[in-house]
């Protein structure tokens, strides 16, 4: 697919603001029956165009070993046959959630006569930049329809084709309802002075979702007028705890690293209580590279110590720097670091993590608790692999993003935290004495 002639960006982009801008007023208004009558409409526009997207992302994929593509790129930007029909139950299972807006929640009776309470509302118009998933074009639309809100997809340049082909989707499922073709749009440029604009236009775009790289994210961060929800990047842990059940210890380890690199909840150091480290850590360990003979393990000196003798870990051992703390490999890389106790973890978590999503295995209900309450990360888990922070695996439908901020919205982000509340009062003539 050829992009729109789009030679002056800035037109270009106001256009598409303003169009935007005019379509969040209505989506506000619409009711749940029309948004999901058009995400529905939507689900069988994609249903019928299968072959088109799949054979729009092979040109994409084909790009993309032609331009030497990282293998993680590569990975985030195939769609098979499983991740196509995943995408589809996630549109249907964004349809089947109960609708936010309009909810009212803490009405209150004051002494001056006046009810008060807080309704949930739209923020507006989203705009969302983004890297490889093709997937997220999807995503991201049925996630602002449902919750109210216009939005703007700009995706990267070596997913061109599969977004297009996703877009044209969304665009017909839209001309089957009341609701407007601008509702969503997908820019038909990959100009990266589009971004620039996107970023910048406070009359149109009230909320900026950047989803990549962490120098894509730190340029939005850095460039943008408009507010930013964000991560940087997922540098998650799992700590093994003395107290841990060996079985759960190896079986989470392996899940949490193996099952993909190329996504944000993957696993990317392991830390061991060295009470348990010369038993345990040998076996899980080994359970990994059987799982997949390609992982490296950057140890520190006491892990080494207790590795450097297992025969089916030869060449895949390497000491670690004090970068390998701090990294996001997306890649066949672990970090591995003894601990002494929990005291240690927790505090190397909060030091070197991403707040991302962090994990503690153990039986022990009295440190469990003090890791939830003590890790400062947007999931925090038991016993459980931090693959599973997720929209989909939290019961969201799908997510816009994950967000580390802090403030509004923390963790998958899915339709309440597209949403904000404002204020209501009733009254009956009351007058402010």
């Amino acid at each position: 697919m050829s992009q729109a002639n789009t030679t002056d960006i800035t037109t270009y982009m106001q256009s598409v603001g303003k169009q935007a801008r005019a379509a969040s007023r209505a989506l506000a208004a619409a009711n749940t029956g029309d948004k999901n009558s058009a995400l529905m409409a939507i689900h069988d526009e994609l249903v019928n165009a299968k072959p088109d997207i799949l054979a729009a992302n092979k040109i994409d994929m084909d790009n993309g070993h032609k331009n030497e593509l990282d293998s993680a790129l590569l990975d985030r930007l195939e769609l098979n046959e499983a991740r196509f029909n995943a995408m589809l139950q996630g549109l249907k299972d964004v349809a089947s959630l109960p609708d936010p807006i309009g909810e009212v929640t803490d009405m209150t009776y004051q002494p001056s006569g006046i009810h008060l309470g807080k309704m949930r509302v739209p923020l507006g118009v989203v705009g969302m930049i983004y890297e490889s998933r093709p997937n997220v074009t999807l995503e991201a639309a049925s996630l602002a329809l449902k919750s109210g809100n216009a939005i703007i997809l700009r995706g990267g340049s070596e997913a061109f084709e599969s977004n297009q082909a996703i877009a044209k989707c969304i665009i017909k499922g839209l001309g089957h309802t009341d609701l407007s073709e601008h509702s969503v749009q997908v820019l038909q440029t990959t100009d990266r002075a589009a971004v620039g604009e996107l970023i910048t236009m406070t009359e149109y775009v009230d909320v900026i979702v950047p989803r990549g790289g962490k120098g894509l994210i730190e340029r939005i961060s850095n460039d943008a007028r408009v507010p930013v929800i964000k991560h940087l990047d997922g540098n998650c842990h799992t700590f093994i705890d003395s107290d841990a059940d060996p079985e759960i210890a190896i079986k989470v380890s392996v899940n949490a690293k193996t099952h993909r690199y190329g996504t944000c909840n993957t696993m990317e150091t392991l830390l061991i209580d060295a009470s348990i480290a010369k038993d345990l850590l040998p076996k899980i360990a080994t359970a990994i590279i059987e799982a997949d003979d390609a992982m490296q393990l950057r140890v520190d000196e006491s892990a080494e110590s207790i590795l450097a003798d297992v025969i089916t870990l030869n060449g895949h051992l390497s000491a670690a720097t004090s970068e390998d703390w701090d990294t996001e490999y997306l890649a066949p890389i672990l970090a591995v670091k003894v601990v002494d106790g929990i005291d240690e973890a927790i505090e190397h978590i909060n030091t070197h993590g991403s707040h991302h999503t962090d994990v503690i295995i153990t039986d022990n209900y009295t440190k469990s608790q003090r890791f939830i309450r003590e890790v400062d990360s947007a999931s925090v888990m038991i016993n459980a692999s931090s693959r599973f922070a997720d929209g989909f695996e939290y019961g969201l439908g799908a997510e816009i993003g994950i967000s580390t901020d802090k403030i509004h919205a923390r963790g998958p982000v899915g339709l309440e935290g597209l949403t904000s509340q404002k204020w209501i009062v009733y009254g009956h003539g009351e007058v402010r004495a």
